[in-house]
């Protein structure tokens, strides 16, 4: 091929695919939160940071606060021992969102034109956050994890999730949420490279009014390993042991 005539398709393909619905989608990304993310906990939330989004419970409708007390959970103020415990985690069900924030597994958040992946080593849960423009979806059944969407503000990534079932908790000390839950986050990076997760909850069903928590990440140099859920179930029979042993020496 002569150099004309490759300079000629050369002028004749740049401007389709600048055009091409790839091109505008490749420009969307208001900042690189691509990477292998783990907690790191603000100092004013280190106390509670694997187990709730805040320090004291949110403010729950009487709803809500039956199922509460109904509750549970193997952290807090409330924890019982594996063996006895409610929590759907321990029958391997999705955490939900935002729950899974709160596992300390490590995360990794890989951005392609209009979608945004978050790829959770905890129980391999892949979370997909739509870019492309698109609205929930309709024709789905109450979800584990919600149906969320996004759209770029200048560097900040917000999204809204819905259309969760109500089978999953807000944390990990039990905090219940309806059908009803509605997430929205801010996620960005701080001016130390670290990723900030502000995050909103509203649920008119179990709480009598909206409220906020955050979340910080810091980069890491790590692979996301294998997690099987089923290899952790093995833990209730092992705790069981331990708290039923019997060393046979008499006082």
């Amino acid at each position: 091929m002569s150099q004309r005539v490759l300079i000629s398709v050369v002028v004749l393909v740049t401007p389709l695919l600048m055009s091409s619905p790839l091109s505008a989608q490749m420009g969307e990304h208001g900042d690189d939160l691509s990477g292998v993310w783990t907690n790191f906990a603000l100092e004013s939330a280190r106390s509670y940071q694997n187990s709730a989004l805040r320090a004291d419970p949110p403010p729950m409708t009487p709803w809500a606060q039956e199922r509460f007390a109904e509750a549970k959970p193997t952290f807090g103020p409330r924890s019982v021992p594996v063996r006895e415990t409610n929590d759907p985690v321990y029958d391997c069900f999705r955490p939900g969102t935002p729950r899974i924030y709160m596992h300390p597994f490590p995360m990794e958040i890989i951005q392609t034109p209009g979608r945004v992946l978050m790829l959770f080593e905890y129980d391999h849960t892949v979370r997909q956050i739509y870019t492309d423009g698109r609205e929930h979806r309709t024709d789905l059944a109450p979800t584990w994890m919600g149906d969320a969407t996004g759209v770029w503000e200048d560097e900040t990534l917000v999204v809204e999730t819905v259309n969760f079932n109500d089978k999953t908790w807000i944390d990990r000390e039990g905090v219940p949420h309806s059908d009803q839950l509605r997430v929205l986050e801010r996620i960005r990076r701080d001016e130390d490279g670290n990723l900030l997760i502000d995050i909103t909850i509203e649920d008119p069903v179990a709480f009598t009014e909206s409220w906020t928590a955050q979340r910080r990440y810091r980069r890491v140099d790590w692979n996301i390993e294998e997690f099987a859920c089923m290899d952790n179930v093995e833990f209730a029979a092992y705790e069981e042991e331990v708290l039923d042993y019997d060393s046979g020496d008499e006082e």
